[in-house]
């Protein structure tokens, strides 16, 4: 294997709502309606320079030699599956990240930290969303820096330091632009709220950090039989509110659209809405936590 170290922009784009797709219609023609939106965002690629290196289940990965490929890709996909109709019901909508740096290059793949930043960004966005970083954006040519927004330093998995992340608002133009314009003179907030047993309430402004699990002294307290007495905790950082697992039976999540995860001693941002399950899948679970972020 010969690598070769080289400046590129990466874009990762990963179908959401593909779950509720595979549950009404089966796998098989979910799976061909899928990858025919992957085919058609594959087109756009190929019409600005780039290339898709590949395919990740419903997640495609690009390369561009420029931030600005990029840039106007990303905003074109948006556009193309916004547009699109309806799949018996269901509307696929996409998340993406993008991030240009140094990657390492070997037989048409790409690896290393600008590659893992990336992918990491696609992970924290929402459908419909677009999340690049700031090293990104002081590449972008004056003309590209219009309708983005500051969504401060955000800790991202596998990074020791936090990325300072911008969103890319690829809407109503005159809409991007006044939020652009709004996010360098006032701070954004975000509010987590939380709801589990007919009991609601909204992460506490005074608080960074809430205990959930079975103890009493938790900050949450959980019934569900499963869960250990300090089962996980939801960390306020900035704009984003983490979900981390300290538990024995492990911490279930189901973000709206996404398939389900399982996290055993590891972290989750919480993002959009969903459900959580303490040591039994949100399937099947007897008592779950609904949160959303807004």
């Amino acid at each position: 294997m010969t690598l070769v170290s080289t400046e590129r922009a990466i874009l990762f784009a990963d179908v959401s709502g593909s779950t509720q797709l595979y549950e009404r219609l089966g796998d098989r023609p979910a799976a061909k309606a899928i990858e025919a939106l992957l085919n058609e965002l594959s087109s756009i690629v190929e019409q600005h320079d780039g290339k898709v290196v590949k395919r990740i289940g419903d997640e495609l990965m690009v390369v561009f030699s420029k931030a600005e490929s990029a840039f106007r890709v990303a905003t074109e996909m948006q556009q193309r599956v916004l547009a699109r109709p309806l799949v018996s019901g269901v509307k696929l909508a996409i998340r993406i990240g993008f991030h240009f740096g140094p990657v390492l290059e070997d037989k048409g793949d790409f690896w290393g930290d600008g590659v893992n930043t990336a992918s990491r960004l696609a992970g924290l966005a929402k459908a419909g969303q677009i999340l690049t970083s700031d090293i990104t954006v002081n590449t972008l040519p004056p003309t590209e820096r219009t309708g983005l927004r500051d969504l401060d330093a955000i800790s991202v998995k596998g990074k020791h330091d936090a990325v300072h992340v911008y969103e890319l608002l690829w809407g109503d133009t005159d809409d991007a632009t006044q939020l652009s314009r709004l996010s360098s003179s006032a701070r954004l907030e975000t509010k987590l709220t939380l709801e589990i047993g007919g009991r609601a309430m909204e992460f506490p402004a005074d608080k960074t950090v809430l205990v959930l699990g079975r103890d009493k002294t938790c900050d949450l307290v959980v019934e569900e039989k499963n869960a250990s007495r300090r089962h996980a905790r939801i960390e306020r950082s900035g704009l984003q509110y983490v979900l981390i697992d300290e538990s024995t039976n492990g911490t279930y999540v189901a973000i709206e659209g996404d398939r389900e995860v399982l996290l055993r001693h590891d972290r989750l941002l919480l993002r959009a809405s969903g459900t959580i399950g303490f040591g039994t899948s949100t399937i099947e679970a007897t008592e779950l936590l609904s949160f959303k972020c807004s």
